[in-house]
């Protein structure tokens, strides 16, 4: 493709018009060529910078559409961190101390007890467990008295059997009876 230009020829203005007609002094000895060679440059720059500025809008907004798109596909940005060190003069920050105060582990209520003195009433079951108990006799020169009953009355018709002991003895004991000794050394339980 070839251009063809015009000869120039000399532009009529008003005195102080200058190119498109801003009011900038030109003078009387300005060649119109030169006029003319700015105005078709300035054109030219003028019209590239408002493509160039609707083609980077059109891109912004396009490329941000497609930015969001594959941000929303790709995860989580990366994060930028800042730390800020303190100047030397800073007083230094508190020492925080926390006292903690370790639980002590939960442990099974006991149970009723496999041994138990040779003074007392116990209930078979609650009190101690039901088994075969053994003395090592009495506690003093009386003997050592115990009673397995039905229930803790206290009446003759409540006791199932008892005993007084000069020596070691044994009795079994079952869930829901009730267990009087006394003057008697201590009961432990062997089976």
């Amino acid at each position: 493709m070839t251009f063809h230009q015009p000869p120039p020829q000399p532009e009529h203005r008003p005195q102080g018009a200058g190119p498109f007609g801003l009011g900038l002094p030109t003078g009387p000895a300005q060649p119109a060529r030169g006029s003319r060679r700015w105005l078709k440059y300035g054109a030219v720059a003028l019209v590239s910078l408002l493509i160039g500025a609707g083609i980077g809008a059109r891109g912004d907004s396009a490329g941000t559409g497609e930015a969001t798109a594959a941000d929303t596909k790709a995860g989580p940005r990366p994060t930028v961190t800042v730390t800020e060190t303190a100047a030397a003069e800073a007083e230094p920050a508190p020492t925080v101390t926390e006292t903690v105060t370790a639980k002590p582990k939960k442990t099974k209520k006991p149970g009723p007890a496999t041994g138990f003195s040779g003074e007392g009433e116990f209930v078979v079951g609650e009190d101690i467990k039901p088994g075969t108990y053994k003395t090592a006799g009495p506690e003093g020169g009386f003997g050592c008295y115990w009673e397995r009953a039905k229930n803790s009355s206290g009446e003759f018709d409540a006791i199932i059997a008892n005993n007084n002991l000069n020596g070691p003895g044994r009795v079994t004991l079952d869930k829901g009876e009730y267990f009087k000794t006394n003057r008697c050394q201590e009961w432990k339980r062997v089976g």
